[in-house]
Parts: structure tokens; C-alpha cells; sequence
């Protein structure tokens, strides 16, 4: 063989390992996301605000001598707190004739805990076509609820989440940092 035979089957050995590199970087990057979207919007699910009220400060930082108070809004996160479908959906949810009462009380006690739990599996690289996989199930469930609510621009979002499970689930030949890499 000539030189520039060997330069070219050469550099397309090299071309093709950095190739597999860059597709081990973008599933990571994928499942990363996916991961910290799962796990922070289950974890939201037990998160509420509550209004406390605090003496309003002069301009030295000492309480008015008014006596005037502010209300302030605070965040906190509790098991009490929880609730999977957000209060304001419950109600349209509720009136959806497809929608079984059973399925809709389901649903909301699972989706919290489901979503933390796909969430930090992913992170962890633990069984991550199944999560991800369960993931895609996850908002498949979410897309139904919306359309028969008619909230259109919640299932388009949705419908960028199930093409980015999908597109991850494509690229997880290329999991290198993961617990358990079969699943």
C-alpha cells in the first residue's frame, strides 16, 4: 500500500473512534437532561408556597415604626404537600368522561414518585433503557390526558420529550458511564 491508502484507512480508524466518543458525549449530555427534567419536576410535585409574614424594613434595615408588615411567599416541600396532577387540572380531568376515576386517582399518586425514580436512575446510569423506556410510557400517559383536555401546546412539549426518549434510546449502545449497562 501507498501512503495516502494507509493515510485514509488510517484516519477513517481515528475518524470512526472519535465518532463513537462523540455519540458516548451526546448520550450523556441526553441523559443527563432527561435525568434532571425527570427528577426536579417529580420532586416539584411536593413543593408549595406558603405566606409568612415579616415586618417591613426602613431603609436601615430596621422595622418600620409604622408597624407595617409585608406578606412574603415561601417555598417548601413536604409529603403533605404532594399532589401529581396540579389542582387545577384535577378538576377538568375529572369531568373527562374517558378518563376512569380510578385511573385519574392512580395516576396522581404515581407520577411524583415515578418521575424521581426514572429520574435518578437515569442519573445513575441504573437500568437506563428501562427508565428511559418508562420515561417515554410516562409522558405517552401525560399526551392522552392532554389531548382530552384540549391543551395542545402541553402535548407539543410533550412531543419533543417522547422524540428526545426516543432519540436517547437510539444512542444508548454508547452508554459508557452507567451501573448496569444492559438494561
Amino acid at each position: 500500500m501507498n501512503d495516502s491508502t494507509d493515510k485514509k484507512i488510517n484516519g477513517s480508524a481515528e475518524n470512526a473512534g472519535c465518532c463513537n466518543c462523540d455519540y458516548s458525549l451526546a448520550f450523556l449530555l441526553l441523559r443527563g437532561w432527561l435525568a434532571v427534567r425527570a427528577l426536579f419536576t417529580g420532586i416539584e410535585k411536593f413543593g408549595a408556597y406558603k405566606s409568612i409574614q415579616q415586618p417591613l424594613l426602613d431603609a436601615n434595615g430596621q422595622p418600620d415604626a409604622s408597624g407595617a408588615v409585608i406578606d412574603v411567599k415561601v417555598k417548601f416541600y413536604s409529603m403533605a404537600n404532594y399532589s401529581g396532577i396540579p389542582a387545577g387540572l384535577k378538576g377538568k380531568f375529572a369531568n373527562e368522561g374517558m378518563l376512569p376515576p380510578f385511573a385519574l386517582n392512580l395516576f396522581d399518586h404515581l407520577l411524583g414518585p415515578l418521575l424521581i425514580a426514572t429520574g435518578v436512575m437515569l442519573l445513575l446510569g441504573l437500568g437506563t433503557r428501562v427508565s428511559l423506556f418508562v420515561q417515554g410510557l410516562i409522558y405517552i400517559a401525560l399526551t392522552v390526558g392532554l389531548i382530552l383536555i384540549h391543551q395542545d401546546d402541553g402535548v407539543s412539549w410533550l412531543g419533543i420529550h417522547i422524540a428526545l426518549v426516543a432519540f436517547a434510546l437510539t444512542l444508548a449502545k454508547h452508554n459508557k458511564l452507567a451501573l448496569l449497562k444492559k438494561w
